[in-house]
């Protein structure tokens, strides 16, 4: 079977080395981007299996790429992750709303991470 593929889109360094290390650890490739002006372009270059997405970027925000992903008729099936440091349940209502597959708040465990990331790809969590 081939590597699955993880984009991650994250501007914090140090949350993208981490994520980076966990799943790559488990076995996945993971390519990082830090720019939301750029995401999507980058998105379809890409062609991940499954896409973390941070909602506050610089350029342009998760929720906007998230929209964009959802209405373009070859991504709008890509699993999404999102990420927040706001975990309050309005950004996760409007994730949902968003077309969100999942959503996690910052901080996070390493085995939740993980655990989402294998559900989105159809992996045993």
């Amino acid at each position: 079977m081939a590597q699955q593929h993880v984009l991650l889109i994250e501007d914090e360094p140090h949350i993208a080395e981490a994520i980076r290390f966990i799943l790559t650890r488990a076995g996945w490739r993971v390519s990082l981007h830090a720019d939301g002006s750029d995401a999507v372009a980058r998105i379809r270059a890409e062609k991940p299996d499954v896409l973390i997405l941070d909602l506050m970027l610089p350029g342009r925000s998760g929720f906007e790429i998230l929209t964009d992903l959802r209405a373009d008729t070859v991504l709008a099936d890509l699993p999404v992750l999102m990420l927040t440091a706001r975990g309050q349940g309005r950004d996760r209502d409007a994730a949902e709303r968003a077309g969100a597959s999942d959503f996690l708040a910052k901080p996070f465990a390493n085995a939740d991470v993980l655990a989402a990331v294998r559900r989105l790809a159809g992996e045993e969590a």
